[in-house]
């Protein structure tokens, strides 16, 4: 099924002006879906953009983000919390239902796994939440700061090299995930969840997939993506993904859709 993207810009729960990108299948979409790329990650980061394009081949239109100061957005990173990465996918959500359809499915990449799994109980539209090698807690993001963390609690914020990419970071952003009541937002999920983990992955321990499980209630899926690395640099292994949520989205989030853009 042939695909084409396009570029929407939509406001963010801050105020900022926020980018995403829509792929979209050449015919109706039996599902529209919300992307949420991994941390200092946008939509336009190699898994995110691949698992999209491969989804929407399937008939799957994805809406990613760019969360705040990533990409195209708007505002500055270090003004970004976890908190306000929720709100703006429930914006994101939001601004789907006004103007082409209401997304029935989260997905979300490492801390956007998080994300989606605080997100999904405030978008009630939503049928299926999956995640890809996501934390089962949102702290476990500041294993990544190093001897940076200290000097954050000290002076209030500090810069942080990540992945090779410099980004300032504060103290709230530490206080806010240090605050997220995650284990009960899992178990109290009322959707289907499918958690895609690699067993090698060495960013995020493929142990935090179990404990999401264990946390989940039914129905919950599992799919190891064996062999692969944290960021799915690997072009096979991003078409795996789409290709296990495609199969597995059409059991729990096919339905009637809108009649389009608006």
């Amino acid at each position: 099924m042939a695909r084409h993207s396009r570029k929407i810009e939509f406001a963010g729960s801050r105020g900022v002006p926020l980018v995403a990108r829509l792929d979209l299948p050449e015919g109706t979409p039996w599902a529209y879906a919300v992307f949420a790329p991994c941390f200092t990650c946008g939509k336009d980061w190699l898994a995110a953009a691949r698992i999209s394009r491969e989804l929407a081949e399937r008939g799957i239109a994805v809406f990613s983000v760019d969360f705040t100061g990533l990409g195209e957005s708007g505002g500055d990173f270090a003004d970004s919390t976890f908190s306000s990465d929720v709100d703006d996918l429930v914006r994101a959500a939001d601004h789907l239902r006004e103007h082409f359809a209401a997304p029935s499915i989260l997905i979300g990449h490492s801390l956007g796994g998080a994300a989606v799994l605080a997100s999904a109980h405030r978008i009630p539209e939503v049928t299926a939440v999956a995640t890809i090698g996501a934390p089962v807690d949102p702290g476990h993001v500041a294993h990544t700061f190093g001897g940076r963390r200290e000097e954050i609690e000290r002076r209030g914020e500090a810069e942080v090299d990540l992945g090779g990419r410099v980004f300032r970071i504060r103290r709230e952003f530490l206080d806010d995930i240090a605050a997220q009541p995650q284990a009960e937002r899992i178990h109290r999920l009322r959707h289907a969840l499918l958690v895609l983990h690699s067993p090698t992955d060495e960013t995020v321990g493929v142990e935090n997939a179990q404990r999401i499980l264990d946390a989940a209630r039914h129905p919950k899926s599992f799919i190891a993506i064996d062999g692969a690395d944290h960021l799915l640099t690997d072009r096979a292994d991003a078409r795996y993904v789409a290709i296990m949520l495609a199969a597995w989205a059409d059991r729990y989030a096919r339905g009637p859709v809108g009649a389009g853009p608006t």
